[in-house]
């Protein structure tokens, strides 16, 4: 029990930044198109636009922290080896779910559009993660040495913030069928292309190792105030660079080393508060929590209460988006929280009452739906 104690901070850090994820989605979608050109937007679309980061980093983080002393286990292939690779693929199924308009390949490919199927193959925030952690995973299982593993996801992190740049230039849609060009670029509609996402994910991982490195030392506590020291400083430091040396504004999204720098320095300092809270509130159960443990529910269903088409082909956001105001944004947010919140919490004391049963539900739900999805008229 002292163990999950010690690592809640990882849980909390990944539940605020779906808390925030929620904000996000609702003001980008709803608020009235004339607000986003203020000051205040741009701003608030920065802080906004760490959620990313914030999100992939702590996947990575959490990956090693779940792996760590079970990789012989993971190499019999037996049910702890097939437990972490269905968890990977339900998150990479998840992302693609939600770009679906219909539960059904057949229409899919025959009676919708171009544009429908090219938002279909998109690469959203899911399946970076789902990809990146399958990298991880099988990386992991290749490497029988931990330093050679740590090198290696070491090495890839700084070729995914170098090779970002040429990625973003190139059309890989020339050299391969978009579903798998989507995966290098934003050319094609892909919101969270590996590169240079897949940094932060990696990032993750290594900063991870370090931190286990140090707790195992005694010395946790050193470890924390030092990466808050760095991160703050990396923050600072991007700032005045794209300020006054590469001259593009802080808070556009560009394949590029001091982006990913100075977002990753405020990731380690909202990663050390987030320790520090829990080290000072002895934290065990909160709301925040709660979302952060049940991650991947609350960000897909969220987002399919935001965008599913339910009724005469209508969404909440085509028929609402662009017109609310601030205090309808923020209503809307605290409303759609608090029911991710609620659910969150019923899930998460669900599945701990009836592991085996939550496990099969589950195991069977998304079974039905790719089925139907397979063969469905």
């Amino acid at each position: 029990m002292k163990e999950k104690v010690r690592f809640i901070f990882v849980d909390l850090l990944r539940g605020w930044a779906l808390l925030v994820m929620i904000e996000v989605h609702i003001f980008n979608v709803f608020l009235l198109p004339a607000l986003k050109d203020t000051s205040w937007f741009k701003a608030l679309n920065f802080i906004n636009g760490l959620v990313a980061p914030s999100f992939l980093f702590i996947s990575g983080f959490a990956f090693v922290l779940s792996t760590r002393g079970k990789t012989e286990d993971l190499r019999k292939f037996d049910y702890a080896f097939w437990k972490k690779l269905g968890r990977i693929f339900l998150i990479i199924i998840a992302g693609y779910s939600l770009h679906l308009p219909i539960l059904s390949l057949r229409r899919l490919m025959h009676f919708y559009s171009q544009d429908v199927l090219i938002s279909f193959y998109n690469v959203d925030i899911l399946e970076c993660i789902g990809f990146g952690l399958l990298f991880l995973f099988l990386t992991r299982l290749l490497f029988k040495t931990d330093k050679a593993y740590n090198n290696f996801i070491l090495v890839s992190t700084v070729a995914v913030i170098l090779f970002s740049p040429l990625a973003w230039q190139t059309d890989f849609s020339k050299y391969m069928i978009i579903p798998l060009a989507n995966y290098f670029n934003s050319m094609n509609g892909s919101f969270f292309p590996l590169f240079p996402w897949l940094g932060f994910l990696l990032a993750g991982a290594v900063v991870s190792k370090l931190y286990i490195e140090a707790r195992e030392k005694n010395q946790e506590k050193k470890f924390i105030i030092t990466i808050m020291i760095i991160g703050i400083s990396l923050a600072l430091l991007g700032h005045v660079l794209l300020t006054f040396i590469f001259d593009f504004p802080y808070q556009i999204v560009k394949p590029h080393p001091i982006f990913f720098f100075q977002r990753l320095g405020y990731v380690l300092f909202l990663l050390g508060l987030c320790w520090y809270y829990a080290e000072i509130r002895q934290t065990k159960t909160s709301f925040v929590l709660a979302v952060g443990r049940e991650s991947l529910l609350v960000y897909w269903l969220h987002l399919q209460i935001i965008y599913r088409r339910l009724w005469n082909d209508q969404s909440f956001a085509s028929v609402l988006g662009g017109k609310f105001g601030i205090t309808e944004c923020i209503l809307a947010t605290i409303l759609l929280a608090v029911v991710m919140v609620v659910i969150a919490k019923y899930w998460g004391r669900f599945k701990k009452s009836h592991r085996p049963l939550a496990a099969n539900l589950t195991l069977g739900l998304v079974s039905l739906c790719i089925i139907i999805f397979l063969i469905g008229f």
